[in-house]
C-alpha cells in the first residue's frame, strides 16, 4: 500500500471530464472528434455508469406514432416540473430533441423499430398531444434497456474517438486559482491509493446524482453526489435541492426501479381491492399521469388500509394482460427484474411496488452551454470560467420541481452535446493551460492526510447508514415542518460527526476504504443542501409534498433555491418564464 505523499505528480490536458456516463461520454465524445486531449474519469468501467439503469426511453417529438410537436413536449415539461423550470432552457432541449436522437440512431444506437423502419415510440407519464389534450407516444425505446444501448453507443464511439479513459478513478476535489478560475481536479486512483494532479484548461463535471443519500433508492451505490460535494467545498453554491422525484415504482423491499414503459405499454397499477385506483386521481392520464402524482397517490392509497401484501405497505403492478409475448419483446428485463427481486412471473402474477428515491432535479448551477454560474450581486449570473456540469449533478433548470420521464436521458445528451460544441467553439486548442497555484493540492490532501491521522472513533459506515436513515424518515415523499426541522438538526449532528472518522487498523487500510470516506463527505453536503433548502420552502411543487403548506404558492415560493455551504445559507433568484422565442407558459393548477 502506498503512503499518501504530498508532492505529487501532475498530468496536462485540454479538458478533464469527470464522470463517464450518458453526459460526461456525449461531451468528451464531442471534444475528442475535434482532435482535443481529452481525459475521462470514472469511479467504474464506463458501461457501468448508472445511465446503464435507464430504461424507458428517451423523450424527443419525432411523431413516428402519431402527431406531436416540441412546442407539445415543452408545455409538458414546463408542467410537469410544476413551473419553476427555467423556459428558455426547456424550449432548447425540447427542440433539440429530435436532433439528437437521430444523431443517436447515426451513432449506432440499436432503437426498437416499426414495421416502417422508424424509431418505435412508447407512451409515457405526463406526455401528451395537444396540451394536456390526450396522451402522445414520444419515448423513444430500445425495449426496456434504453440507458444500456445509450452508454455502449457513446463508449464505442468514443474508443473510435480516441477518448482517453481514467477507469477507477476518483476526483477528490477541483483546483482553483487566485481569480476563481477552476485549473484541473486532484484525483485519487482507487486501485493503488497515488493522487495525482490532472491539470486542464476546462474541466467537466458530470458525476451524475446523489440518491444514496436515502436509505431507499434505485440509484446505484456509486452515486454518492461527488460533484456536489466538490462543488460546495469549492464555494459553488447548489440549486433547488429540495426536490428529489420518489419513482412511483421500485420492487418493495428491494429498491431496483421497474420502468415507467410498463405502464407505457398497458401496465395498471392496483391496490387490495383490485382496483385501478389511478382512476381516480387523474381521470384523464391515469397511471401515466407525471411521477410525483403517481407516488403521492400511492403512498395515500397506502395510508388509507388499501396497501398490499401482510404489511400493507405497497400496491401492485399489474401487467399479465399485456400478454407474455408483448412483455418478452418490450419488457425482458422487468421480467429478469421480477425474479429476481420480487420473485414472480410478470406474465401470471403482479409486482409489488413502492414510491422509491430516484432523481435529484437540483444539482449545480449552470446555463444552456453547461457553464457553472453564480449569481453576481447586481441579480445577473456570473460564470465560474473553466467549470462546467452536465447531466444530472447539473441544474440547468429544465426539470424544475419534478423532472418529466424520458427527460432524463435526453439532458443528458442535450446538454453533453451542448457543453462540448461550446468548449470547441472557445477556441481552447489555441488556449494555453493556466498555471496551477503553488498550493494546488493541499486541501485535497489535507483531507486525505485526515483520515490517515484521524484518532475518532466514528465509523465510515455507521455514519454513512445514518445520514440514510435520516434523509428517509426526515425528507420524504411527504413532508412536515415538525420532521424537516428536526431532520436538519439530526443532519448537523451527523456533519460533526463525519469530521471524526477513522479506520480502525492503520496498517491495514484498504483503498475502498479510502474511497467510502471520501464519499462521506460528498453526502454529507448533498444531504445538508437537500433538507436546510426543504425546510425552508413553505409550499408544496411537484416532487416537494408539504403536508403544512398543501398549495403551491407562485407569490413568493416562484423562485429557485440556492444552498451555500458556508455558513449552510440560503438565497434566492428568479426562475425564468420567458422562453428562448415562443409565448411564456403561465401557471396554472396541475391536473391530469
Amino acid at each position: 500500500m502506498a503512503a499518501i505523499k504530498t508532492a505529487i505528480p501532475t498530468r496536462r490536458f485540454d479538458a478533464v471530464i469527470v464522470g463517464a456516463g450518458g453526459s460526461g461520454m456525449r461531451a468528451s465524445l464531442q471534444l475528442a472528434e475535434a482532435g482535443l486531449n481529452v481525459a475521462v474519469l470514472s469511479k467504474v468501467f464506463p458501461t457501468r455508469s448508472h445511465t446503464v439503469a435507464a430504461q424507458g426511453g428517451i423523450g424527443a417529438s419525432l411523431g413516428n406514432m402519431s402527431e406531436d410537436d416540441w412546442y407539445w413536449h415543452m408545455f409538458d415539461t414546463v408542467k410537469g416540473g410544476d413551473y419553476l423550470g427555467d423556459q428558455d432552457a426547456i424550449e432548447f432541449m425540447c427542440r433539440e430533441a429530435p436532433k439528437v436522437v437521430y444523431e443517436l440512431e447515426h451513432f449506432g444506437m440499436p432503437f426498437d423499430r416499426n414495421p416502417d423502419g422508424t424509431i418505435y415510440q412508447r407512451p409515457f407519464g405526463g406526455h401528451t398531444a395537444n396540451f394536456g389534450e390526450k396522451p402522445v407516444q414520444r419515448a423513444c425505446a430500445a425495449a426496456d434497456r434504453t440507458g444500456h444501448a445509450l452508454l455502449h453507443t457513446l463508449y464505442q464511439r468514443n474508443v473510435r474517438a480516441r477518448t482517453h479513459f481514467f477507469v477507477e478513478w476518483m476526483a477528490i476535489d477541483i483546483i482553483r486559482d487566485a481569480e476563481g478560475d477552476v485549473v484541473g481536479v486532484v484525483a485519487l486512483e482507487m486501485e493503488t491509493g497515488e493522487c495525482m494532479i490532472l491539470e486542464a484548461k476546462t474541466t467537466i463535471f458530470a458525476t451524475g446524482g446523489a440518491g444514496r443519500i436515502f436509505a431507499a433508492s434505485t440509484n446505484a451505490f456509486i452515486n454518492t453526489g461527488d460533484g456536489m460535494g466538490m462543488a460546495a467545498r469549492a464555494g459553488l453554491p447548489l440549486q433547488d435541492m429540495e426536490f428529489w422525484q420518489f419513482h412511483p415504482t421500485g420492487v418493495s423491499g428491494a429498491g431496483v426501479l421497474i420502468t415507467e414503459g410498463v405502464r407505457g405499454e398497458g401496465g395498471i397499477l392496483i391496490n387490495s381491492n383490485g382496483e385501478r385506483f389511478m382512476e381516480r386521481y387523474a381521470p384523464t392520464l391515469k397511471d401515466l399521469a407525471p411521477r410525483d402524482f403517481v407516488s403521492r397517490s400511492m403512498d395515500q392509497e397506502i395510508k388509507e388500509g388499501r396497501g398490499c401484501g401482510p404489511n400493507k405497505d405497497h400496491v401492485l403492478l399489474d401487467l399479465r394482460h399485456i400478454g407474455a409475448e408483448t412483455i418478452a419483446k418490450r419488457l425482458p428485463s422487468i421480467l429478469e427484474i421480477g425474479h429476481k427481486f420480487a420473485n414472480v412471473d410478470a406474465t401470471k402474477e403482479p409486482i409489488p411496488v413502492v414510491p422509491t428515491i430516484h432523481y435529484q432535479m437540483g444539482g449545480i448551477p449552470t446555463n444552456i452551454y453547461g457553464q457553472v454560474v453564480t449569481p453576481a450581486g447586481d441579480g445577473s449570473q456570473k460564470i465560474v470560467n473553466g467549470l462546467y456540469a452536465i447531466g444530472e449533478c447539473a441544474c440547468v433548470s429544465v426539470h424544475g420541481a419534478n423532472r418529466l420521464g424520458t427527460n432524463s436521458l435526453l439532458d443528458l445528451v442535450v446538454f453533453g452535446r451542448a457543453a462540448g460544441n461550446h468548449v470547441v467553439q472557445s477556441n481552447l486548442k489555441a488556449r494555453s493551460n493556466k498555471a496551477l497555484p503553488k498550493d494546488a493540492a493541499d486541501f485535497a490532501m489535507e483531507r486525505m492526510n485526515r483520515l490517515e491521522t484521524s484518532t475518532g472513533s466514528e465509523k465510515v459506515q455507521g455514519v454513512a447508514n445514518d445520514i440514510r436513515a435520516t434523509m428517509q424518515k426526515y425528507c420524504g415523499v411527504f413532508r412536515t415542518d415538525e420532521l424537516l426541522t428536526q431532520g436538519v438538526k439530526e443532519i448537523m449532528v451527523l456533519d460533526e460527526r463525519r469530521k471524526h472518522v477513522s479506520f480502525k487498523d492503520k496498517s491495514k487500510v484498504f483503498n475502498t476504504a479510502r474511497v467510502e470516506a471520501l464519499e462521506l463527505d460528498n453526502l454529507i453536503e448533498t444531504a445538508k443542501a437537500t433538507i436546510v433548502s426543504a425546510q425552508a420552502r413553505k409550499e408544496s411543487r411537484g416532487a416537494h409534498a408539504h403536508s403544512d403548506y398543501q398549495q403551491r404558492d407562485d407569490e413568493v415560493w416562484m423562485k429557485h433555491t440556492l444552498w451555500h455551504s458556508e455558513g449552510n445559507r440560503l438565497e434566492y433568484k428568479a426562475v425564468v418564464t420567458k422562453p428562448l422565442t415562443v409565448d411564456t407558459f403561465k401557471p396554472k393548477a396541475r391536473t391530469f
